[in-house]
């Protein structure tokens, strides 16, 4: 798996601020809104493109555009949802599919809930937004449920991951042969006893949405 974790000052600045447990709902879902566009920037770095030649005022110009069939981007319920207008500032033509998984919080292993996907995906691009990859269960459902389904490319954008999951993740994938690729904007030292990411920023789907 091919991992890149994003170095900038303005991606540091802003993770810094989600990390403050003083930074309430609505400002912390606004800078994860701005955080994942500029995530977004790095993981479309191979983002298929065709050649185009269009007309400018002056002259013709030979240009790119985005190749079919679209983009596809996946949020993982419910905590993904707070990723995904961020990654559509971007990419506004992509489509967009939806994964319910949950983890079992005594077992730590992932469970689907819900999916509402095409049912081929031969040949798509897929991003997955999911913005803890902690114990890394999930993901790599996730990614294999995509790769079932046909995708021949997949990016995971994450806000952090604890080295525990990228290592899982690395594992559980290592059979699978389509390209896999994670963009980060950290990593983080480890998981404490309950699976969550030390020091990390918390429950992201609660301080999106609130605790339910």
């Amino acid at each position: 798996m091919d991992i890149h974790v994003v170095d900038h000052p303005l991606v540091a600045h802003k993770l810094t601020t989600l990390r403050d447990a003083g930074t309430d709902s609505p400002t912390f879902r606004r800078l994860t809104d701005e955080l994942v566009t500029l995530l977004t920037y790095e993981a479309t770095r191979d983002v298929r493109v065709e050649d185009v030649t269009v007309q400018t005022p002056v002259s013709a110009a030979k240009g790119v555009r985005l190749a079919p069939p679209k983009p596809l981007i996946v949020p993982i319920l419910r905590a993904g949802l707070g990723m995904l207008e961020g990654m559509q500032h971007l990419l506004p033509t992509a489509e967009v599919g939806f994964l319910g998984m949950i983890r079992n919080e005594e077992t730590l292993e992932p469970a689907t809930y819900a999916e509402r996907l095409p049912d081929n995906l031969t040949g798509r691009q897929a991003y997955v937004l999911d913005p803890m990859l902690a114990t890394g269960g999930t993901l790599s459902a996730a990614v294999e449920f995509l790769v079932q389904r046909g995708c021949s490319a997949i990016t995971a954008i994450c806000l952090l991951a604890a080295p525990e999951g990228i290592a899982r993740v690395e594992a559980d994938l290592a059979d699978v042969d389509v390209p896999v690729s994670l963009v980060v904007a950290a990593v983080d030292e480890r998981l404490n006893e309950h699976g969550y990411i030390v020091p990390g920023l918390g429950d992201a789907g609660d301080r999106l949405y609130g605790v339910v």
